[in-house]
């Protein structure tokens, strides 16, 4: 295999912002690359930006949110487009985030699948098994550039840690050099003043002339002035190369995901239920309750109904269902695919229609909890967000109106790290009844699932 994927001076850019510049690499048969960065930054961009480009190559792509095969789960979704994308033998296989719908099996498949694929893989993802396991460079996108490592993910941390940690040492010095240079100051100002007054007394009594005492106290105060301005510019070098390891301080968003309150008693019930399309059966003798203020989750692999349970649960007009049903009629829904969202309107114009009775700065200061701070950010239109802004954005439309039951559909799809992390603490503190679906056993650990409800 001969063919190559140049890319010469790629530029991602938004009305409300840039993600990169003038991005250049060559990608080499064999050569799996994962593009990684923190949400909004223009990873998936600058995916469907090479699917562009690679017109000349025999190449595959997979989205992040696949909208075919609609009375698919998303991980059959996933897997269909996978082996039609696979049979064509690609040259480069460009895959955005991959394993957001996958259970544990199917993931595992994916993971020796993409081990084995001798072609180019460019994937975007946060999955670190993945990152760990399946790729060999890093495109790091960050503070408008992106940033090639040769090498393995824990390599890269190691090393981004390794030389973090030296930059720390070496401010922690300059700061204590620093503050005892402002503890000598301090006592030289004391002596000088005391010298002053001494240098004042000996000039009244005419044992100095006024200009000598003047001089000895410019002096010192020079000398004082050019080692703090020497310090200050050590510590100015030091946080510019600290900058230039784009580790810098993560935004934690303030999610205030308070449920209404519920009397004691199910806000979830299910009766020797049944589910499907039509005619055609999907889930049979479902029986399961919700009591108000407890967690649920719906487990099973692709295919097994959980996002069909969902549906009927929801009273989605495409799902039939029959049974005994009781479903409260206060819920907030975090669709995996967003389709709550209107496309359309921006962060702004959805808060505002959810929170009538705020007025303009409520709503923006509402939004700035969940990291929407700009006034670009604000206006831009669903349509022009990235994956994990429309899951914040989802997360803060349901809190604006605080259900007694809040369903979750793979609720960690699309999150960067630390939001996944903060999104589980906020979970952990929701008072009200969850019910969710998710293959992240670690995430359901995380939010402290109290029960299982498992679909064969």
């Amino acid at each position: 295999m001969s063919t190559i994927l140049r890319l010469c001076d790629l530029t991602v850019s938004f009305p409300h912002k840039t993600c990169f510049e003038d991005f250049s690499s060559i990608v080499y048969p064999g050569d799996h690359v994962a593009i990684i960065g923190s949400n909004g930054s223009g990873k998936s961009s600058l995916l469907r930006l090479i699917r562009e480009i690679a017109t000349d190559i025999n190449a595959a792509y997979i989205p992040q949110i696949i909208t075919d095969f609609d009375s698919y789960s998303g991980g059959e979704r996933f897997n269909k487009a996978l082996s039609s994308a696979l049979a064509d033998d690609p040259d480069l296989l460009l895959l955005d985030e991959p394993t957001n719908h996958l259970d544990a099996a199917n993931r595992r498949s994916l993971i020796r699948s993409l081990q084995n694929f001798r072609g180019m893989l460019i994937i975007v993802t946060h999955d670190l098994e993945i990152l760990r396991n399946c790729v060999d460079i890093l495109w790091n996108i960050d503070d408008g550039k992106v940033f090639v490592f040769n090498g393995k993910y824990d390599d890269y941390m190691r090393q981004k840690q390794s030389v973090y940690n030296s930059l720390l040492k070496q401010k922690d010095a300059l700061d204590r050099q620093k503050a005892e240079a402002h503890q000598t100051l301090m006592k030289q100002q004391e002596r000088m003043a005391k010298s002053k007054a001494a240098g004042r007394k000996k000039v009244d009594n005419k044992r100095w002339m006024k200009s000598v005492g003047d001089l000895k106290g410019m002096k010192a105060e020079v000398a004082q002035g050019k080692q703090m301005s020497t310090i200050d510019k050590k510590k100015q070098e030091i946080a510019e190369q600290m900058q230039e390891l784009h580790l810098q301080e993560v935004i934690v968003p303030k999610f205030n995901l308070q449920a209404q309150k519920a009397a004691a008693g199910a806000v979830l019930s299910i009766n020797d239920g049944a589910v499907g399309y039509g005619e055609k059966v999907v889930l049979a003798n479902i029986s399961l309750s919700l009591q108000a203020g407890k967690r649920l989750a719906i487990t099973g692999r692709n295919g097994s109904g959980k996002t069909t349970l969902l549906k009927a649960i929801l009273e989605n007009q495409c799902v039939s269902r029959t049974g005994a049903w009781y479903v409260t009629p206060s819920i907030g829904f975090l669709d995996q695919h967003y389709q709550t969202l209107d496309q359309e309107k921006s962060a702004l114009e959805i808060i505002a229609e959810s929170a009538p009775q705020w007025d303009h700065a409520a709503i923006r200061r509402y939004l700035n909890d969940f990291l929407f701070r700009k006034n670009e950010e604000v206006n831009t239109p669903v349509k022009n967000l990235s994956g994990g802004e429309r899951a914040r954005l989802s997360l803060a439309q349901i809190a604006a109106n605080p259900p007694k039951l809040l369903i979750l559909d793979e609720v960690t799809n699309n999150l960067d790290l630390e939001t996944r992390d903060h999104v589980a603490q906020v979970l952990r503190d929701f008072p009200g009844a969850m019910l969710i679906v998710s293959h992240d056993s670690d995430f359901l650990k995380e939010v402290q699932i109290e029960e299982y409800y498992e679909l064969c």
